[in-house]
């Protein structure tokens, strides 16, 4: 069961401390928005999560896995959201948990504050102005210990410290940081991560059943099954932006979302790139069938009020068609939706462009297109910076109904950067950013 909770944060200390999880009430309501249209497109309706302390919500599915939650509450179930069937109901994912950065002698150090936080699934309802916890499934190892979201490998990943970032923490191989999810016909998950990157099939109850990395990560230790099954050029991705876009094909294939350029042959390289890659994988034949070239608009079209090309990132896809995908380009302040198709003529796959030794590299290309790369093509479906009332960091969209889309925010567990993110007893200073629902009805004759 999960958990549930009510009430402003000195509530919740009592709440945490003995109250039966099942007598909690779900969570607090916020008001409708109804914003001015851009164009046609407007939002019709906004839930909000509630407070539920994340000791008591950890501890309800894997007790004493969190001793100290330092006065956060559940959030970052924003990672992805997948329809669950029923109206308003969806099945979210959580990221690796609270996490930040702190910069001592002039280098940052990631924060990890509650160390034995598990990512989850986590099954919501929209219910009038109020997001209900209806299920949360952790994700757990074959043991059915949890994985954790702590980084797996020393000199790969960042190293972990204390929320203050003064102690440096363990690597656990068996971590994953979450981010998108589509649910099967069998009733399984599938999962995408940012640490390999990789694709992580899970069972209906969480457990891992196999994790799926690039050729060459050399990742032991785990408590899984790890397979070596996407393109060694993936060990390339950037720090902290490996996979978070994930969509189920109408055939049950996969396709896959690479946040940001590859760091191909170097990270000045991926910075100054707008060229990501899609992969497609099959879970009948547990291989990568297809890659494809994506371009990204420049980041002053994405967001005005950008000029950084590092800002973009695709946190989520979602198939509208047999060989359609509805792609969201997004900073953390703006959104705008594409149409893309996937044609065989834009496979990739294997050719020299997944050969790092390619010189100019696919990311260091100014006009792939022009140098022979079949780029993927797209058509602009929205512009969500423009729609008032959408929250920022959109990182997951579900479609609900033909003219419909559904759009979650990450709010980092309510988290920021910074010596300024504790007090001093410790205690979260909490950036009041809420996790919130967001229906968006699309513009007229939009044709998804």
């Amino acid at each position: 069961m999960s958990p549930h909770a009510v009430g402003r944060r000195h509530v919740h200390r009592s709440v945490a401390a003995g109250v039966p999880l099942a007598l909690l009430a779900t969570l607090v309501v916020a008001g409708t928005a109804a914003g001015t249209p851009s164009g046609d497109a407007r939002v019709t309706h906004t839930a909000t999560l509630g407070d539920i302390p994340l000791g008591a919500f950890s501890n309800a599915s894997l007790p004493g896995t969190v001793d100290n939650d330092r006065g956060v509450d559940l959030g970052g179930i924003g990672s992805d959201i997948y329809p669950a069937g029923r109206k308003g109901e969806f099945w979210t994912v959580t990221d690796r948990g609270p996490n930040g950065q702190i910069t001592v002698d002039g280098k940052k150090r990631r924060t990890f504050p509650v160390p034995g936080f598990d990512p989850a699934i986590v099954k919501i309802r929209v219910s009038g102005d109020t997001v209900k916890v209806l299920d949360a499934i952790p994700v757990t190892a074959s043991s059915g210990k949890p994985v954790t979201g702590l980084p797996n490998q020393k000199g790969r990943d960042e190293a972990p410290y204390s929320y203050d970032a003064k102690t440096p923490l363990s690597y656990n191989p068996n971590g994953v940081d979450t981010e998108g999810i589509v649910r099967a016909e069998d009733g399984s998950f599938w999962l995408v991560d940012e640490y390999g990157p990789s694709l992580i099939h899970v069972s209906a109850r969480g457990k891992v059943l196999t994790r799926y990395v690039p050729e060459g990560l050399d990742l032991t230790g785990t408590d899984y099954p790890v397979v070596e099954a996407l393109p060694s050029i993936l060990l390339h991705r950037k720090v902290n932006r490996g996979f978070e876009g994930l969509a189920q094909l109408p055939g049950g294939d996969l396709v896959m979302a690479v946040q940001s350029p590859l760091s191909v042959p170097d990270e000045d390289a991926g910075e100054a790139s707008l060229t990501t890659r899609l992969l497609r994988f099959s879970p009948k034949k547990r291989a990568v069938t297809a890659e494809y070239a994506y371009r990204f608009d420049p980041v002053n079209v994405v967001d005005p009020s950008e000029d950084d090309t590092s800002e973009l990132k695709i946190s989520s896809v979602v198939a509208v068609g047999r060989d359609r995908l509805l792609v969201e380009e997004r900073t953390d302040k703006a959104v705008r939706l594409q149409v893309a198709k996937l044609s065989r003529g834009a496979d990739i796959l294997g050719d020299k462009w997944d050969d790092d030794t390619t010189s100019p590299s696919l990311e260091q290309l100014d006009d792939p297109a022009a140098s022979g790369v079949p780029v993927l093509r797209k058509r602009l479906l929205v512009d969500l910076g423009k729609v008032e009332g959408v929250p920022g960091k959109i990182e997951g969209i579900a479609r609900v109904d033909h003219d419909t889309l559904a759009l979650i925010n990450d709010n980092d567990f309510g988290m920021t950067d910074g010596e300024g993110a504790f007090d001093a007893q410790g205690r979260l200073v909490d950036s009041g950013v809420e996790t919130t629902v967001t229906y968006v009805r699309l513009p007229r004759g939009s044709g998804i």
